[in-house]
């Protein structure tokens, strides 16, 4: 079924862990700087959105950009590829919409049986 050729078998690990989606819709709207993202991330801490960007940044999905200034700082942006994302995202979203009240009962019926 799933083959070593098998294209999903070669899909980053990241893209569906728990902080990549989340950095992505943080970067939707353009360049952030490090100590931007830990606003709206606020319980991630440095040390994972370290980690998250830096495999975000090798597997082409965020640019790492330095700007020399004192103090220094550095941005991330979404490539292109990163920007597709959000039709995964998008339809992550849509599709919690639709069925979290299912979702939410059958959790509840599992945990009172």
């Amino acid at each position: 079924m799933f083959a070593p050729q098998c294209p999903a078998r070669q899909v980053p690990v990241q893209v569906g862990d728990k902080w990549t989606a989340m950095v992505v819709i943080c970067l939707e709207g353009g360049p952030r700087r490090f100590g931007e993202l830990l606003v709206p991330l606020r319980s991630i801490t440095k040390k994972v959105l370290a980690e998250t960007l830096r495999a975000m940044e090798r597997d082409g999905m965020v640019t790492r950009r330095e700007f020399p200034a004192n103090p220094p700082h550095v941005e991330y942006e979404l490539t292109p590829l990163g920007r597709s994302l959000l039709t995964l995202i998008d339809a992550a979203r849509d599709w919690c919409e639709e069925h979290l009240p299912d979702l939410i009962e059958a959790r509840r019926a599992h945990s009172a049986a």
